[in-house]
């Protein structure tokens, strides 16, 4: 009986420790940093697919996008982030908020979808933003741009979901080289970054786009391969972020891995390992 009884208490204890290690986790979570992987290429050069990052949750302040949303579908998991914290949505406000910065690279939820989105942010409650010939303007003036040479990347599946790049160069074959032209774009608050041109397209000339207040417009690096504030919601893009929405802070990649599973160690890139994120 008192080797039942030892055991009986050795599972206990163990379910214990366990229950308590997911609390903690989730703490760490919800209020601390939340685990990001990168699984597009719309944000290249900047963040490549397979980058893996914790955001800042603490830069914004909290709201009800601070929450974790986990979806496990194999597991049947479907836990969405209004599912516990909705009682704080709708006032598009936020517990211990600050305002962000232009240029900063920032993880939200999509206003209607509810999937988290990583880009970086261009435009600021009250400014105007339009595109026009693949340069963006700012409250009517041209961003600053210059050559920055060109990027390089082999044609040949990315990521868990295996996408090829698009290339500037056309057509190419599996394993040959992909290029687009790279440009340091510089924002009016002295933020710079590289940009990547693919080729001439209807996103590379919009009309006049004049951001709410309580709410930021939000473009990729890889400009012609980005769904973001440039497009409506009403047909899959990103529109106008409320302030509520954002989620926080990219400023570094932890891990970065090149292949179809983290597990294969010969696709990591460790040169990309704590790389500071511009």
């Amino acid at each position: 009986m008192a080797a039942e009884g030892k055991t009986s208490s050795s599972i206990w204890e163990t379910v214990k420790t366990v229950f308590w290690a997911l609390v903690i986790a989730g703490i760490f979570r919800t209020i601390f940093f939340q685990p990001f992987w990168i699984p597009s290429g719309s944000m290249k050069d900047t963040l490549l697919i397979g980058d893996f990052l914790f955001v800042n949750k603490m830069a914004y302040g909290y709201s009800y996008a601070s929450c974790p949303t986990i979806r496990i579908a194999s597991l049947g998991l479907d836990i969405d982030a209004r599912d516990v914290c909705g009682f704080l949505d709708g006032d598009n406000t936020r517990f211990l908020g600050s305002e962000p910065e232009r240029g900063d690279i920032i993880v939200f939820r999509h206003p209607v979808q509810g999937t988290d989105f990583i880009k970086r942010l261009v435009g600021l409650p009250g400014d105007t933003v339009q595109m026009r010939g693949g340069r963006l303007y700012l409250n009517g003036e041209p961003v600053e741009v210059e050559p920055a040479g060109t990027f390089e990347e082999v044609f040949e599946p990315q990521g868990p979901v295996r996408i090829r790049p698009r290339c500037e160069n056309g057509v190419v074959g599996e394993g040959a080289i992909c290029r687009k032209s790279r440009f340091l774009e510089t924002l009016p608050n002295g933020a710079s970054h590289h940009i990547l041109n693919i080729g001439n397209q209807r996103s590379d000339d919009t009309g006049v786009f004049t951001v709410p207040e309580g709410h930021y417009f939000f473009m990729g690096d890889n400009r012609d391969n980005s769904t973001d504030s440039r497009f409506p919601q009403a047909v899959g893009g990103v529109g106008f972020v409320p302030y509520e929405n954002l989620i926080g802070r990219a400023g570094r990649v932890m891990f970065s891995s090149a292949g179809s599973s983290m597990l294969f160690f010969w696709t990591w890139r460790s040169d990309r390992f704590f790389e500071k994120l511009d």
